[in-house]
């Protein structure tokens, strides 16, 4: 029944926002197991109370293998004792049954232990919660927050609706900037109405995306460029230094030492018979020809790659525009 009054509520609240004159009426959602799970202390408690949990079922194991032998026991030896000590034993088998399903109850009952310990380590969280939705409700207008993991039927529910990680941020908030300087808390708080911000509105988070990606790529293309400019400026450069040193070992008829080739040497004696010339190897033009047209296609590689690359950054901003107009439209699509 409870159920069916929940969903009927929210019909006529929808009804209501379709016919209202103002603006309409904000529900949003939140999902008590999840914010649960992302709340450091609850995980740290409710470890705690897992590993006594584990720690109990132990004992409730070992007590059933002390009946059962008791029972093993008796079965055995059932032909050998007189009627008193089988009654005795049986008591005592009885005893110890009625003590162990006791034991059960205390820890895992309906009232039991972790039943009750569970109880006290979800109490503070719940009300942390509690004041955390009262507090984003009142900021951000919503007139009702529910809980999905509660006995509420919801059939269907937008996730651009659902506020339960900024529940989680409230109640984290807190912890962190106590051990905040002043410096880092404006930071922090910075951050904060950055994230509220973009909750408020998902369309304008996906536009700063595109933004940055489009920035990121423009950045990539402008150092591509200046790279390709150094580059071309030191081949010059050093173009403009051979040239230089080539003219000078000619003013002086000796041979750079950058483009002096492999030399066959034999002493061959002058006429003043104290003086030893070198013979050049034939085959120095052709290396040199080989190194020229080797450092040609070097340079013809890399302005090919600078190209596709180029061509590969234009692709890439382009489906970033595509993909923006998209958001948009799509975004224009989603009611409000």
């Amino acid at each position: 029944m409870k159920k069916y009054l929940a969903t009927l509520f929210l019909l006529i609240s929808l009804i209501f926002q379709g016919n209202s004159q103002s603006r309409g009426i904000r529900i949003g959602y939140i999902d008590m197991e999840y914010i649960l799970q992302n709340v450091p202390d609850y995980t740290e408690a409710k470890s705690q109370l897992e590993q006594k949990a584990q720690k109990w079922k132990q004992e409730i194991e070992a007590k059933k293998i002390a009946v059962a032998k008791l029972k093993d026991a008796l079965k055995t030896e059932r032909v050998l004792l007189t009627k008193e000590l089988i009654d005795e034993r049986e008591e005592e088998i009885k005893f110890q049954e009625t003590e162990l399903l006791d034991y059960q109850q205390k820890k895992f009952g309906p009232n039991g232990d972790l039943i009750v310990q569970k109880a006290v380590l979800i109490k503070p969280i719940q009300d942390q919660v509690f004041t955390a939705v009262q507090d984003i409700a009142e900021i951000k207008k919503y007139d009702f927050v529910f809980d999905k993991s509660s006995d509420l039927t919801m059939l269907f529910a937008a996730k651009r609706h659902d506020i339960s990680d900024q529940v989680v941020r409230v109640i984290t908030r807190a912890e962190k900037r106590e051990q905040m300087s002043a410096k880092q808390l404006k930071a922090q708080e910075a951050k904060e109405y950055k994230e509220d911000v973009e909750d408020e509105n998902p369309a304008l988070t996906e536009r700063k995306k595109v933004l940055e990606e489009k920035k990121l790529a423009r950045e990539k293309l402008i150092a591509d460029k200046k790279l390709a400019a150094e580059l071309k400026k030191k081949e010059q450069d050093d173009k403009r230094k051979q040239i230089a040193a080539d003219k000078e070992a000619k003013k002086n008829g000796t041979v750079p030492a950058n483009d002096k080739p492999a030399e066959k040497t034999g002493d061959v004696k002058s006429e003043e018979g104290n003086k030893t010339d070198t013979i050049p190897s034939e085959g120095s033009k052709e290396a040199k020809a080989v190194a020229r047209a080797k450092v040609i296609e070097d340079r013809k590689k890399a302005l090919e790659e600078k190209k596709a690359k180029a061509a590969a950054d234009r692709e890439a901003a382009k489906k970033a525009k595509e993909d923006a107009k998209a958001a948009k439209k799509e975004a224009e699509k989603k009611p409000e």
